[in-house]
C-alpha cells in the first residue's frame, strides 16, 4: 500500500485529539484511505500529557514539520492568523498538502492560500474550521452541489449557545454563565471572539462563500454579540413562544447577499430552538432538496479531530491524481467565483422584538403605535407587563411583522424621544427560519 506521512503542528486540545484518534483507529483509517497513513512528525512547544509521544519524532519548531521532506500532509492546529499563515505558506512552498481547523485563517487569508496551493498542484482542506465534528463543508460543497442554496442559518459557536441555554433554562445572568463557561474550558480567558460574534462571523463567511460561490471576504458582514442581552429578554421571549439563539444567517435575494451574525428570536417549535448547550446546528435551504439540518458537537478535542482526520483521508485518497479527482476548496475554481453585493444591515428585512420602559398612563401606547404606523411597521402583538409595587414605569414588549431595519431604526429614535419613555429601546431581530 502507498504510504502517506502526516505532520501535526500544535498539540493542544485538537492536536492531541488528532494524534490519539489516528493512533487508536489507524487500521480503520488506513482501510478507508486505501493507503498506510502514519504520523511522521509532531511540532509543539511542549508535550501534551494526554499523548504518548515516546515513539514520535517531536520538534519544538513547527516550521521543521513544514520543511520536513518526510512529510506529505501538514496539519495546522496552532490557531491565530500570523504564525499560522506563515506556517501554511511554508508548507505549500515545500510541496506539502495542508489540513487546517483554523477558521480565522481561512476567512481572512483563504483566497491567498488557495491560490498558492492551486499554483503548486496542492490541496488545502478545512472541514474542521466550521462546526467542529459536523461535516457541513462537505455537505455544502459536495452533497448539495446540484442545488442553488437560498439561505442558511446556524448556531455556529458553542460558547454563546451554552451561555444562552443557561440564561434561558435557569434565568442566570450573562456574566455568571460566562464565568462557568471559562471554568469548563468552553470559553477562553479573553472571550471576546466568542461572545461578540467574531468567531461566528469567520465561520459564516466560509459557509456563505461555498454556498453562494463567492470569494471569501468579511467585508460587509454584520456582527453583533450577546454580551448586552438581559435575562428579562430571554424570559419574555420564552413566555411569548420564542427562544433566543445567536445565529449566523446568509441569504440570497434580488438585492444581494445578506451576511449577519446576531442574537435572534426563533419560534420555540423550530428545530434550531431545541439545540442547546455547546452543540451546533446549521439549517440549509436549497431549491432542489428543500431544508436540511446538520446537528452535532461544534467543538471539542475528538469531534474536531474527526473532521481533521476526514480531510487527511480525503487527501490521501486522491493526492496522486490531483487535480482531476479533487473538488476545489470553495466548490468551484477561483475563476468561476462571482462577487455579489453584500447588503447593508439597514436594508435587511426581519421581524423584531422590542422592549422599552414607559410611563403607565393612558395615551402612551397610542403614541408608540402611531410612530410605528408612520414608519410603515405592522405590529403583530403588544404586551404590557404589570408594574412593580411603587413603580410608575412598566415594560412594554412589541413584536413586529417583517420590516426593513432602517424603518425600525427611525421608529426607535422617535420612541426614545417620547417624554413618557425612559431609557433606551432594546430590540432583537426575529426570524421564522422556514419562511426565510
Amino acid at each position: 500500500m502507498r504510504r502517506v506521512k502526516v505532520g501535526i503542528c500544535g498539540l493542544g486540545t485538537v492536536g492531541a485529539g488528532v494524534f490519539n484518534v489516528i493512533s487508536r483507529n489507524i487500521d480503520a483509517i488506513n482501510a478507508r484511505a486505501n493507503c498506510q497513513i502514519s504520523i511522521s512528525q509532531v511540532g509543539c512547544r511542549r508535550d501534551n500529557i494526554d499523548c504518548d509521544l515516546s515513539k514520535s519524532n517531536v520538534s519544538r519548531d513547527i516550521f521543521d514539520v513544514a520543511k520536513n521532506p518526510d512529510v506529505d500532509i501538514v496539519v495546522e492546529l496552532i490557531g491565530g492568523t500570523t504564525v499560522a499563515f506563515d506556517l501554511v505558506m511554508t508548507a505549500l512552498n515545500n510541496g506539502k498538502h495542508v489540513v487546517t481547523a483554523n477558521k480565522a485563517l481561512i476567512a481572512e487569508h483563504g483566497m491567498t492560500i488557495f491560490a498558492e496551493a492551486a499554483s503548486r498542484g496542492l490541496i488545502v482542506s478545512f472541514e474542521a474550521a466550521v462546526a467542529g465534528g459536523i461535516p457541513i463543508i462537505k455537505a455544502l460543497r459536495e452533497g448539495l452541489a446540484a442545488n442553488q442554496v437560498n439561505w442558511l442559518a446556524g448556531i455556529i459557536n458553542g460558547t454563546t449557545n451554552f451561555i444562552l441555554s443557561q440564561m434561558d433554562s435557569k434565568g442566570r445572568e450573562f456574566s455568571d454563565v460566562l464565568a462557568e463557561a471559562q471554568a469548563k474550558g468552553y470559553a477562553e480567558a479573553d472571550p471576546t471572539f466568542d461572545v461578540e460574534g467574531i468567531d461566528a462571523s469567520h465561520k459564516l463567511a466560509i459557509l456563505a462563500s461555498i454556498a453562494f460561490s463567492t470569494p471569501l471576504s468579511l467585508d460587509g458582514l454584520f456582527t453583533d454579540g450577546i454580551s448586552k442581552l438581559e435575562p428579562q429578554d430571554v424570559t419574555y421571549a420564552r413566555e411569548l413562544g420564542y427562544a433566543i439563539k445567536h445565529l449566523g444567517i446568509a441569504r440570497r435575494s434580488e438585492e444581494g447577499i445578506e451576511l449577519r451574525v446576531h442574537p435572534t428570536l426563533v419560534p420555540e417549535s423550530s428545530l434550531i430552538a431545541g439545540v442547546n448547550d455547546v452543540s451546533n446546528a446549521i439549517m440549509v435551504n436549497a431549491d432542489a432538496v428543500g431544508t436540511t439540518l446538520y446537528y452535532g458537537p461544534g467543538a471539542g478535542s475528538e469531534p474536531t479531530a474527526s473532521a481533521v482526520i476526514a480531510d487527511v483521508i480525503d487527501i490521501a485518497r486522491v493526492m496522486d491524481s490531483y487535480p482531476d479527482s479533487w473538488v476545489p476548496p470553495l466548490g468551484c475554481d477561483a475563476a468561476q467565483l462571482k462577487q455579489h453585493k453584500i447588503m447593508d444591515i439597514e436594508d435587511v428585512e426581519t421581524g423584531f422584538y422590542i422592549r422599552f420602559s414607559a410611563l403607565d398612563k393612558p395615551g402612551v401606547l397610542s403614541d408608540v403605535t402611531k410612530i410605528m404606523s408612520d414608519a410603515g411597521i405592522s405590529i403583530e402583538a403588544i404586551i404590557q407587563r404589570e408594574q412593580p409595587a411603587g413603580e410608575h414605569y412598566v415594560n412594554v414588549i412589541i413584536l413586529t411583522n417583517v420590516t426593513k431595519e432602517k424603518f425600525l431604526d427611525e421608529a426607535v429614535v422617535h420612541i426614545e424621544n417620547l417624554t413618557t419613555v425612559r431609557g433606551n429601546v432594546n430590540f432583537i431581530r426575529l426570524e421564522y427560519l422556514d419562511q426565510i
